[in-house]
């Protein structure tokens, strides 16, 4: 919190100071023009050559300025992001807001647990973890969270997030980069779509022209201004003429090579910052020594050639300016070899293109991984094992407040499945949510809201939280059906992580106890690992059957000073006090 709050001072102090030069810059910039004009307007009037030589001067003096305002502008820019970056982290901690995207459009309500477990949504774990900025990195995100990956990646994952939570401003600058990007869904898909669009290079013929055409327009004007004789100027113009109808022969083709692409010089160029970065620092783990030698490409960094497309890029939108179109193509052909050039850049780096955006996302979801790391230090890395032995000390939900979350110790043994019971409030989904939560960062190489974790990465199959699909006419028992038909299909192919809350509740309590303890039977048949919480005792009693297997956890409610108390705690056995009388009775519904 203290780093964030200083940060927060020294970057308002930072933007006060270039918001004073940027604003002196801009009234030396109007006051030049203006004297500028002024010279050229006595020049005209009295032909005094100081006159030419001050509208030089000061020409000269403006392009100058120009340069210097640019240079402002960004640092503005990255000074205002960084800000804004300390301030979002401040607010988070401090729980006032949640000023992160929140992922809405991955939430896949078919998946495994993506919406069981609110991965995506208003205060979900993505909205907290979310530090990205770029529409590839905020997709890289939400896959890992929706994905396993093999014990090694997780490893490797483990050290680059590991390195990165102790490169506080490195990631902060990559952010603030990220930030004035502006990026969006559009821009990523129209430089992808792009990349892959199908471009054959220019004729012989074509590009032939392209150079003599431009060549004989120079010589003309040359012959025309040593001789100024009428023929010159006549064929100047004729020149002129046929330049355009060139270009306009291949109108169609530089329209297709531009589509929609209106400012997307400007995202490239800050791809090119991003992957800058990236390839100016140095990196300690395997991860992110491999991501960044990903960059180098014929014997150049890829920053480089991005910079080169977004200045093609940049060159291709005078098209759109009708008059400089139309000097700048009557002359020398512009927009026609700037077509050339973006199509020859493509050929030689499509292909490389797609691996450099990649990059990005990969750091910048390390980069979300590491700043959770970052702020929470207490939150550990779990030792991985093979052996199917899930164990956490102190276990948690993340997205918990700190100073109120109560831990709790657990441990599966394999082959191992929990029949969690509880009244209602005790805890028990709480305690569901947070084994499923830890499961999904420890499968992505994150680190666990634990004080120790030795697990087993397992896929998570989770039955919690349905509702009714009025789209698809399912009532919401069926759409559980479903789930639970989509969880057996699963386990038939690998074990998994498997939690059940209060299944089959749109029946009535035999049918419901009864196919309860028919699944539980199924899925430890199956050899899962995991946890159903249930209010039903007789399912309890199943451990009997399976005593290896099955075993009974509950959290108690207590009635303290006529009041009821939740310790949170997880305790061995049955639950044996209940609420709902108690609190009907206080309440006066009974």
């Amino acid at each position: 919190m203290e780093i964030y709050k200083s940060k927060t001072i020294r970057f308002s102090t930072a933007l006060t100071a270039i918001n004073k030069k940027y604003n002196s810059i801009s009234i030396l910039r109007l006051l030049t023009i203006v004297l500028f004009l002024f010279s050229i307007y006595y020049y005209i009037k009295t032909s005094e050559i100081v006159c030419i030589a001050a509208a030089i001067f000061l020409f000269s003096a403006f392009v100058i300025l120009m340069r210097i305002h640019s240079k402002l502008v960004f640092k503005k820019q990255v000074s205002q992001a960084l800000l804004d970056i300390n301030e979002n982290e401040i607010s988070y901690i401090e729980s006032k807001k949640m000023p992160f995207e929140n992922g809405q459009e991955f939430n896949d309500f078919h998946h495994p647990y993506a919406y069981d477990l609110d991965v995506f949504g208003e205060h979900s774990l993505f909205q907290n973890l979310n530090r990205t900025a770029t529409y590839i990195g905020k997709k890289t995100l939400a896959n890992q969270l929706l994905t396993l990956s093999p014990n090694d990646e997780i490893s490797r994952n483990h050290q680059a997030v590991n390195e990165l939570s102790k490169k506080l401003d490195w990631r902060q600058e990559f952010m603030a980069f990220a930030k004035i990007s502006n990026d969006n869904q559009s821009n990523y898909q129209t430089l992808l779509k792009w990349s892959t669009f199908n471009s054959t290079p220019l004729s012989k013929s074509t590009v032939f022209i392209s150079y003599f055409l431009p060549l004989l327009f120079l010589l003309v004007l040359a012959g025309y201004i040593v001789t100024s004789s009428t023929t010159f100027a006549t064929a100047l113009s004729y020149l002129f003429l046929i330049n355009l109808i060139v270009l306009g022969r291949f109108m169609n083709r530089i329209q297709a090579e531009i589509a929609n692409s209106s400012n997307i010089d400007k995202t490239i160029h800050q791809y090119s910052l991003l992957l800058q970065k990236i390839e100016e620092e140095t990196f300690q783990s395997g991860k992110l020594i491999d991501l960044q030698q990903k960059l180098l490409f014929k014997k150049e960094n890829a920053s480089v050639h991005l910079k080169q497309l977004a200045g093609l890029f940049s060159k291709m939108d005078s098209i759109g300016n009708f008059v400089t179109a139309i000097v700048f193509n009557g002359t020398f052909l512009f927009n026609l070899h700037v077509l050339k050039s973006l199509i020859q850049w493509k050929i030689e780096h499509a292909e490389a293109l797609e691996n450099w955006l990649v990059v990005i996302g990969e750091f910048e979801m390390l980069n979300s991984l590491a700043n959770m790391s970052y702020n929470n230090p207490e939150f550990v890395y779990p030792t991985l094992n093979t052996n199917f032995e899930i164990d956490f000390t102190n276990l948690s939900h993340p997205l918990l407040n700190g100073k109120i979350r109560i831990g709790n110790d657990v441990r599966f043994h394999p082959e191992s499945f929990m029949i969690l019971t509880g009244s209602n409030m005790s805890g028990k989904s709480t305690f569901l949510r947070s084994l499923g939560i830890n499961m999904v960062l420890s499968g992505m190489g994150a680190p666990v809201c634990a004080s120790q974790a030795n697990v087993h990465p397992l896929p998570v199959l989770v039955s919690m939280r349905l509702s009714d699909s009025l789209s698809d006419s399912e009532s919401y028992f069926f759409a559980e059906i479903k789930r639970l038909k989509q969880i057996m299909d699963e386990l038939e192919s690998r074990p998994a992580f498997v939690l059940l809350d209060e299944i089959l509740r749109g029946t009535n309590s035999d049918d419901k106890r009864n196919g309860t303890i028919e699944v539980v039977k199924k899925v430890i048949g199956k050899n899962a690992i995991g946890a159903i919480a249930t209010h039903d005792i007789e399912v309890c009693l199943t451990t009997n059957e399976y005593p290896n297997v099955l075993i009974n956890k509950c959290f108690e409610v207590e009635i303290v000073n006529n009041e009821l108390h939740f310790d949170y705690k997880l305790r061995d056995g049955i639950c044996k006090n209940r609420s709902a009388t108690f609190l009907m009775k206080k309440m006066g519904v009974i």
